[in-house]
């Protein structure tokens, strides 16, 4: 009985672990060995603000859940103590904060991702890092459709400006030679 609900219990971290892996826009595997607790809470909480989940789970249970959704090319990187991060609502923030956290704290190396379904090298990675986030990433968008607009209506402004100080000139000698 009690060995039946340890294999229930199992059963449902395989089904929530393979659940995140095929929902989730990306997720990247790092070794944290080393970290102190105190890191790695402000790792989560840096995490967290990019809505980003990070979990610790047994590289068996892991082994099987991604064989269940059918991620098999993370197993070789399932070894030794992980951490997976799984990024919901933008696809790059968990490389690039766990990028940048990993820049302070060479303790937590970073192995491998799946962004979107394909799976990146820990150099692709780290390239990947140097993207912006979703906000910066429409801002730029949005400076590139803004600028050939302003562009235009400088133009036009330019345009309206010099009519109006050639039709000025051209009132003034008018106006002098009335008055002379």
């Amino acid at each position: 009985m009690a060995n039946e609900k340890v294999l229930v219990a199992k059963q449902a971290v395989i089904d929530e672990i393979a659940d995140k892996l095929s929902n989730a826009q990306s997720v990247v595997v790092a070794e944290y060995r080393g970290l102190t607790v105190d890191e790695v809470t402000e790792l989560r909480r840096a995490l967290r603000a990019e809505n980003v989940e990070l979990k610790v789970y047994k590289n068996k249970l892991a082994l099987r859940a991604t064989e269940a959704c059918g991620k098999q090319e993370l197993d070789e990187f399932l070894t030794g103590p992980n951490a997976i991060a799984f990024g919901h609502d933008d696809a790059v923030a968990p490389a690039r904060v766990l990028a940048k956290f990993a820049k302070d704290h060479e303790a937590l190396v970073i192995k491998t991702a799946i962004v979107e379904g394909k799976l990146l090298s820990k150099e692709e990675v780290m390239e990947l890092s140097k993207l912006p986030n979703k906000e910066g990433m429409l801002s730029m968008l949005l400076a590139c459709l803004k600028a050939p607009v302003s562009k235009v209506a400088r133009a036009v402004k330019a345009v309206a400006d010099k009519e109006a100080d050639g039709s000025a000139e051209a009132a003034a000698p008018a106006e002098a030679e009335a008055a002379a």
